[in-house]
Order: structure tokens, then sequence, then C-alpha cells
């Protein structure tokens, strides 16, 4: 969902992909399950809500994923 219509925005693919890019920011290459137990250590972010908030990001170009398997932030 990209923007709930009900009072909860930690739903938003918007917010957690905020989530995913301030640990990008930390540190702007990261192998994806380290990428998720900080993410999930941060925020309790299931797995499913993870991988769509890196699809998200992908999508509008502000994280890819390389030939070695690394996330990587866009700049």
């Amino acid at each position: 969902m990209l923007l709930p219509d009900n009072i909860h925005p930690e739903l938003s693919v918007y917010y957690n992909g905020a989530v995913v890019l301030r640990e990008l920011d930390k540190k702007p290459k990261q192998r994806i399950l380290d990428l998720y137990s900080r993410v999930k250590a941060a925020n309790g972010m299931s797995f499913s809500v993870f991988v769509l908030s890196l699809d998200w990001l992908y999508l509008i170009q502000a994280a890819q994923l390389n030939e070695k398997g690394i996330i990587e932030k866009c700049s």
C-alpha cells in the first residue's frame, strides 16, 4: 500500500522505504540479510514489507542491487 487511508503511516511503502534508506545512509553498501537485520532491529519490519520497500526504492532509483548481490544506495 503506497498511501494508507487510515492513520497508520508505518504501513506505507513511503515510510518503510525511508526506514531502509536511513540504514543505507549509515552504510551505503550492505548485504541484503545484514540490511534486513538492521532494519528489523530498528523498526520491527517484516521481510515481505522489507522486500516491497526495496522494490519501491529500486523503482525510484534510490537503491540498486549490484552484480555481487549487494544493496547499494544510489547517489
